[in-house]
């Protein structure tokens, strides 16, 4: 099933796509859903509740208030290339908060602070079951599906410290979304979809997430060694090459550009880039 969370009046509701149109479900968001116990996709089904027209649907991020949003860095060989680095021996981790989420189709803001705002296309899923030392071979049981994600990225913030965080976690930044594409669609395997990100219509990143150093069942292994994994978190898998930052000369995002991130099977997010008012 393909489910979203949508802005309904002054409150949002998550939805369950039913061929033209979106079936509001009980839950105020997809995270709510996934936390309300493993019977969250039997809650998911078939109801009677009010339902939208797929044109008429608004997309709040995904997940609006998940309990982690881990990240990866350098997870595809291309961009590890391009960027000069050397391949990690284990997975890069980094976080965000939820205050850099943004809905599919929603502004992202460029910030006033600075003009080296880059792109970066990336799959990301969410978790539906909490896992704690989960082994490899069951790790994608602990998966409640797929969807989009663009981890745009503040470069210059990045680079002041050996730490991402301060580049990666700017206000209104990041697009998740337009729904999640449940894990049973892909008969509980790692899903290999073209991945591809444009600016302007100009295709900047193209690539398939099988080609990921660190797989889906690797990252939920790995991360529920360090942390429990809660339903709603939120993981993004990292970004094959073509990011401004790598190209010479170097291409950023300016104001009045679109963002366009599409996967596979997944939809795809739309952004508009819009220049942040200084205090």
């Amino acid at each position: 099933m393909r489910l979203a969370t949508l802005r309904v009046g002054d409150e949002t509701r998550a939805a369950r796509l039913d061929g033209d149109f979106y079936a509001l479900l009980p839950s105020r968001d997809v995270g709510e859903l996934l936390a309300s116990g493993e019977g969250w996709s039997e809650a998911a089904g078939p109801g009677s509740g009010q339902r939208i027209p797929v044109e008429e649907a608004e997309f709040a991020t995904l997940v609006p208030h998940p309990n982690k949003i881990v990240c990866l860095g350098l997870n595809y060989a291309s961009h590890i290339k391009e960027m000069g680095r050397d391949t990690p021996q284990y997975p890069t981790l980094f976080a965000k908060y939820d205050g850099s989420l943004i809905g599919a189709h929603d502004p992202i803001t460029l910030p006033c602070v600075s003009d080296r705002v880059d792109w970066e296309a990336e799959l990301g899923f969410v978790i539906g079951r909490a896992a704690r030392h989960v082994p490899k071979e069951k790790a994608l049981d602990h998966v409640a599906g797929y969807t989009v994600v663009n981890d745009v990225t503040v470069r210059d913030y990045q680079r002041r410290t050996r730490e991402f965080l301060s580049g990666k976690t700017f206000e209104a930044t990041t697009p998740v979304g337009p729904v999640l594409v449940t894990a049973d669609e892909f008969g509980g395997q790692e899903p290999d979809l073209e991945i591809r990100c444009e600016v302007d219509g100009e295709v900047m990143q193209f690539s398939r997430t099988s080609d990921l150093l660190f797989g889906i069942a690797d990252i939920v292994s790995y991360l529920s060694d360090i942390i429990t994994l809660l339903p709603g978190d939120v993981i993004c898998t990292g970004t094959p090459g073509g990011v401004g930052d790598g190209r010479e000369p170097k291409v950023y995002l300016e104001p009045g550009q679109t963002l366009r991130t599409v996967i596979e099977g997944l939809g795809e997010t739309r952004n508009l880039c819009v220049a942040e008012q200084s205090v």
